[in-house]
């Protein structure tokens, strides 16, 4: 077990003591609203940390509502921190990589039902699968068949406790099935892309850390860590492939969250918010701010959702399931962690 899990699950642990006494919320002090103080306690998945501790969240602290509030925050994979919340650790308001995560937090009751029920049906940023390469690409990485060349050494987090990694292999999963590929030759090129694999850290952020510490030849990631990670000046470019999958992450108040819990996530949506997630690299949800940044972000040329797939109940049925997930089938066959 990796340092990052077992931190994770001593978190949770611990919180389970916690939530004895002070419930899902934070402390109850979330709740004063209209500017009125308090606090919010942030759980969510890894890699939006900077765009929301160093933008969104002091923007939301500038605002009326936000005037005075007060912010504790948890960034980790993001079925960790869906455990996590589970077991106790206090939350306010969540953000998960997929909504599997938020559906199993919803089914604990800490979740309301009708999180989803906006015109963004839950979600707070959109974001794209791309493949990361060496400066100058050196293997000429142009698309997914590449990366089953015997010569690429391929990163990618492992699926058991990444979202992100989910979201890449549904990726490569489609980008077969948009060429005309059957189920079974798909999951034969997820495995072909899987045997490449020579580290699956436990979170999209891990394996940015990895890859640009010098291993591998190309990373399987979201499209705002790669411009997040130019940004911070690590030296790596990207290719979007002509086939790639469209992310969803979604976000909600808890249902002790209180009043200002939902003024953050209401203003996570404002122009002014969402114009800080796509300086970050997020593709906006709201379309007139994705439509203002469209240079920054091209449309790929076959861009599909995990919807084309029966939605993501049936892909966590079919996929990713712990005992009869044909992705957990592979990953046991390669002798990867599944846990």
């Amino acid at each position: 077990m990796t340092r990052n899990r077992i931190t994770s699950l001593i978190v949770g642990l611990l919180a389970l003591t916690a939530l004895v006494v002070a419930g899902c919320g934070s402390d109850g002090e979330s709740t004063a609203g209209g500017g009125g103080g308090g606090k919010i306690a942030l759980v969510a998945y890894s890699t939006p940390q900077q765009a929301y501790e160093d933008a969104v969240i002091p923007g939301f602290q500038k605002t009326p509502e936000g005037e005075g509030v007060e912010f504790s925050t948890s960034f980790g994979a993001s079925g960790d921190q869906r455990r996590a919340v589970e077991g106790g650790l206090p939350a306010d308001v969540v953000g998960f990589s997929l909504e599997p995560d938020m559906t199993k937090v919803v089914d604990a009751g800490l979740v309301p039902k009708d999180w989803n029920s906006d015109e963004y049906e839950g979600n707070v940023t959109d974001s794209v699968v791309v493949l990361s390469t060496r400066p100058g690409n050196p293997k000429n990485i142009k698309g997914w068949e590449d990366l089953i060349r015997d010569d690429v050494e391929v990163i990618t987090p492992n699926p058991a406790t990444s979202g992100g990694a989910k979201w890449n292999i549904m990726a490569a999963y489609g980008s077969q099935i948009e060429q005309g590929k059957s189920e079974q030759e798909a999951l034969d090129f997820v495995k072909q892309v899987l045997e490449n694999t020579s580290v699956q850290d436990d979170s999209a952020r891990d394996s940015l850390q990895t890859f640009a510490g010098g291993t591998g030849d190309v990373l399987i990631g979201y499209e705002n860590e790669a411009l997040q990670a130019q940004d911070e000046e690590i030296e790596l470019e990207y290719v979007i492939p002509d086939q790639t999958i469209l992310i969803e992450n979604p976000i909600a108040a808890t249902t002790d969250g209180g009043e200002t819990a939902q003024e953050f996530v209401d203003y996570t949506r404002t122009d002014e918010a969402q114009q800080l997630f796509a300086d970050r690299g997020y593709r906006p949800v709201v379309e007139s701010v994705l439509e203002a940044n469209r240079k920054k972000f091209p449309e790929p040329e076959a861009l599909f959702t995990i919807d084309e797939f029966g939605g993501w109940g049936k892909v966590e049925t079919d996929f990713f399931d712990e005992e009869n997930g044909s992705i957990f089938d592979i990953q046991r066959e390669l002798g990867n962690p599944t846990e």
